[in-house]
């Protein structure tokens, strides 16, 4: 059985209420809903969630919470690895029912689409890999990037062989938070959802897709998105 896990516990300080609030029309949540029902990859969708609010919009917007989270799974310190792996054990014990394939969808990632899901569903199924993690390209260079010394001093900033054209540059990849896909036995042994030691494979999605709403600022910028196509 493969299922969808959408992290969305209520409190966020920086965002309040951010999975419900309205996206382009939408709450959301219902973005990472629909792009996982129209995926057509997952025998349940579910929401791990604390908050009854949260729960009730998750459910109208077609998907399950068959129970709610623990609050001390919902707190700041808690990890996202931590609420998937008690959701499986809690939903296995109380279903009777055994998971082979989780696939955990950031709600903070709704540009993210139903294609960006199957592509990392085949990835999994047909590359003989233990996990698939979304990844987009870097915005700007890493060797642009540096530490400022005292008093905002540039000296050292960028090393003179970082500094050229950035058309002349690597490209690198960042991980971008939207899709973390593998085994259920995988997903029960990992402390962090990203392991360097993990035989995982990118899923390289675009940047268009891959805003991720942690401030205000980012919800602006997908609504925008959103409402512009």
């Amino acid at each position: 059985m493969k299922i969808a896990v959408i992290p969305a516990r209520g409190g966020s300080k920086r965002l309040p209420g951010k999975n419900i609030k309205e996206l382009a029309g939408k709450p959301l949540i219902q973005w990472t809903i629909d792009a996982a029902v129209n995926s057509g990859v997952f025998d349940h969708i579910f929401v791990s969630t604390d908050s009854e609010e949260v729960a009730e919009t998750a459910r109208r917007c077609g998907a399950e919470v068959p129970f709610l989270r623990s609050p001390e799974l919902a707190t700041d310190t808690a990890t996202t690895a931590d609420a998937l792996r008690d959701f499986i054990d809690k939903y296995e014990r109380l279903k009777g029912q055994s998971v082979q394939f989780v696939c955990l969808l950031q709600p903070t990632s709704p540009l993210r689409t139903a294609e960006d899901i199957l592509r990392a569903d085949r990835l999994l199924m047909a590359d003989g890999v233990d996990a698939v993690v979304s990844v987009c390209e870097m915005e700007h260079p890493f060797q642009l990037c540096g530490k400022l010394g005292p008093s905002g001093s540039l000296q050292g900033f960028v090393k003179s062989e970082n500094n050229v054209r950035s058309q002349d540059q690597d490209v690198y990849y960042r991980l971008n938070g939207a899709i973390y896909y593998c085994s259920r036995e995988l997903a029960m042994s990992l402390e962090k959802l990203y392991d360097s030691d993990v035989n995982s494979r990118a899923c390289i999605m675009s940047g268009w897709h891959s805003v991720d709403i942690d401030t205000e600022m980012d919800f602006l910028i997908a609504d925008t998105l959103m409402r512009h196509g």
